[in-house]
């Protein structure tokens, strides 16, 4: 090697580890004076890189107000019987996500406010504050002018069967003054209230939604403990199938009597509708219910598909979508304003993107175990199906429930390699994305930010 070769090499490597200096020196050439020196506030180590806020906690946001509905649901759970009072007990021990009532909670955050009718909704709602009846909401749902067990105004003896029955006079509901007049809005200049609230029907919403799900965990328990054989770990031996079906209906029954105190036509009909929507998304997702028409497994994965995106919707999704639209109406949208379809669609992806991220959750955890599959419980779920669009030698597989040797294996390669949970994953992704973008059409808030967090939480699973 010849020495200048060496030489080079070596100034090389000096060059690439010593800082490189430039002398003003008129023999560097021109090029060496048109390089001018950096000012020292552009100087890129003292640019100060733009820090993007994170968004707010959605369940640190109201926390208060999902401890208070905790407690509350207590007391409106209670019963004479202490069996059901144990389905109260249940549930505070082993409380749920509150994944429900956090999004009707913060879906009336996010638009009271901005409804045509909400200065209406508000003065209603302080008028009822003034005279007391706002403490209506938070009663037991045991009224003393309703008759539970038997009338508190007859006698308790044999002979007071041979009178005629007392009447009792109707209590009349004091009229509300008018709304004032400085109430009045253009609806050109609706903002959101300030501070954020939420209106005492809203927050009866929100435990009413919660109580809704209650009872349909409860059912879905009794199913998964008929087709397995085996005892959710969530009951801990606590209750037998009987009762647990008699404890959902008890609160059920509980949830139509709160139902009743909401005052507003329409979202009776949404949450009524709610469940028997459930009912339905349950007995669909059964696969051999005694029928004059039995029902037939898919035997295309188009038509699957679309059963199973229907008993999503049906079973997990309705009562998120219709939860959230009941939150804009009990805020004062009214018909034809875009605040409750926002809700409504939120809600709806999000119950998509929650179930099929838990789908494939379920599916990691029993490694694709088709072989111990149930009959009531044997319909494909997103990772299957993704493998089924690939592969049609699934279809016989799945049309016999994997009965014969070696399908549960050759189910679960051909789901690995056609990457069927990560294509799931992703289209959980999708729905929680179309979720985000529906809230670009709300102003930005506090609250609009977290029930963003809340799509980047239930995709990642993290609660």
């Amino acid at each position: 090697m010849q020495p200048w070769s060496v030489f080079s090499i070596r100034k090389k490597a000096l060059s690439r580890i010593l800082p490189v200096t430039r002398c003003k020196c008129r023999r560097h050439g021109v090029l060496a004076h048109s390089i001018k020196p950096v000012a020292p506030e552009l100087h890129p180590s003292a640019v100060e890189i733009p820090v993007i806020p994170c968004r707010p906690d959605p369940y640190a946001l109201l926390a208060t107000e999902l401890s208070q509905l905790r407690s509350n649901l207590l007391g409106l759970l209670g019963s004479a019987h202490p069996a059901l009072n144990d389905i109260a007990q249940h549930y505070y021990l082993h409380p749920s996500k509150q994944l429900r009532p956090l999004v009707v909670l913060l879906f009336a955050r996010a638009t009271n406010g901005l409804g045509s009718r909400w200065e209406e909704k508000k003065w209603i709602a302080e008028c009822e504050y003034v005279n007391g009846r706002h403490k209506e909401l938070d009663q037991p749902l045991m009224r003393t002018g309703v008759l539970n067990n038997w009338n508190a105004n007859m006698p308790d003896h044999t002979a007071s069967f041979e009178s005629l029955f007392p009447l009792q006079t109707p209590k009349v509901q004091p009229e509300l003054p008018p709304l004032p007049e400085s109430y009045a809005r253009s609806h050109d200049n609706l903002t959101l209230a300030d501070p954020p609230t939420i209106l005492p029907s809203q927050f009866r919403l929100a435990q009413l939604v919660e109580m809704i799900h209650i009872a349909s965990s409860f059912h879905d328990e009794v199913i998964d403990r008929t087709s397995t054989g085996k005892n959710s770990p969530d009951t801990k031996d606590t209750m037998g199938n009987k009762l647990a079906i008699l404890g959902g209906d008890f609160l059920l029954g509980r949830a139509s009597c709160t139902l009743s105190r909401l005052g507003n036509d329409e979202v009776v009909e949404l949450v009524a509708s709610v469940i028997s929507n459930i009912v339905e998304g349950t007995i669909w997702h059964m696969k051999n219910v005694p029928s004059s028409r039995p029902i037939v497994t898919p035997s295309r994965p188009s038509q699957a598909w679309k059963e199973y995106f229907n008993r999503i919707y049906l079973k997990h999704a309705s009562l998120l979508a219709k939860g959230a639209r009941s939150a804009a109406i009990l805020g004062g949208s009214g018909e034809g304003e875009i605040l409750k379809e926002v809700a409504y669609a939120y809600g709806r992806h999000l119950g998509f993107a929650n179930q099929l991220t838990k789908d494939t959750v379920d599916y990691e955890a029993t490694e694709g175990q088709f072989d111990q599959m149930s009959e009531e419980n044997s319909y494909p779920t997103g990772p299957l199906l993704h493998a089924w669009d690939n592969h049609p030698e699934l279809g016989p597989l799945i049309l016999r429930n994997f009965s014969n040797s070696g399908d549960a294996e050759q189910a679960r390669h051909l789901v690995q390699v056609s990457s069927g949970i990560e294509r799931t994953r992703a289209l959980a992704r999708l729905h929680a994305g179309k979720a985000r973008e529906l809230l670009h059409l709300l102003p930005h808030s506090e609250t609009r930010d977290a029930l963003e967090e809340l799509t980047e939480r239930v995709v990642d699973q993290t609660w």
